[in-house]
């Protein structure tokens, strides 16, 4: 595959700078866990590259899993009602638990996923996300731990698409013409 400056994409971060923060980030998991086990929730498919740099880095006993939602509606906008179409394979409750998403825009998806979490009764439930694009929140919700906050750009590579396209790009680049998502 051809790189990203090759396929004429803009770099917004390197993947030199991308393994840079998510080992700080990771460094900082690590220490707030103090030795106890970790359950790592990715939220398919974004997170799924981040979710593996990521848990590679943290230094304690982790394990897996794996959520998928949906905003439903007409069109390409949200309609800003969330549903879950896989949901957790293992139970969470007394567990530390960590969702792990690629980016937290309007915060729709990732306060309907601690609602959720949060009735299983988890020991601790914490967020990681890579991204942050603060300009479009409509929850109120923060990542525990944040890769970067951007402004409203549409961007793929590092697992993030468009229309399934670029996730394997291992840079995080802008898509050209898409100003925002």
């Amino acid at each position: 595959m051809a790189t990203a400056t090759e396929q004429g994409l803009e770099v917004l971060y390197s993947r030199h700078q991308i393994a840079s923060r998510v080992a700080e980030m990771a460094a900082e998991i690590t220490r707030d866990l103090n030795g106890e086990k970790l359950v790592m929730v990715g939220v398919l498919k974004g997170a799924a590259i981040f979710l593996s740099d990521l848990a590679r880095a943290v230094e304690v006993d982790t394990t897996f899993d794996f959520v998928a939602v949906s905003s439903y509606g007409k069109g390409q906008r949200s309609s800003g009602a969330v549903k879950l179409i896989k949901d957790l394979d293992e139970p969470i409750e007394g567990k530390n638990v960590l969702i792990v998403e690629d980016i937290l825009d309007t915060g729709l998806t990732l306060a309907f996923l601690r609602k959720i979490f949060l009735q299983h009764r988890p020991k601790t439930l914490r967020i990681a996300a890579l991204l942050d694009k603060p300009s479009r929140r409509i929850e109120r919700i923060e990542a525990d731990y944040l890769g970067f906050s951007i402004p409203n750009l549409f961007v793929i590579g590092y697992g993030m698409d468009y229309a399934e396209r670029y996730r394997n790009l291992p840079d995080i680049c802008l898509m050209p013409g898409g100003e925002h998502e």
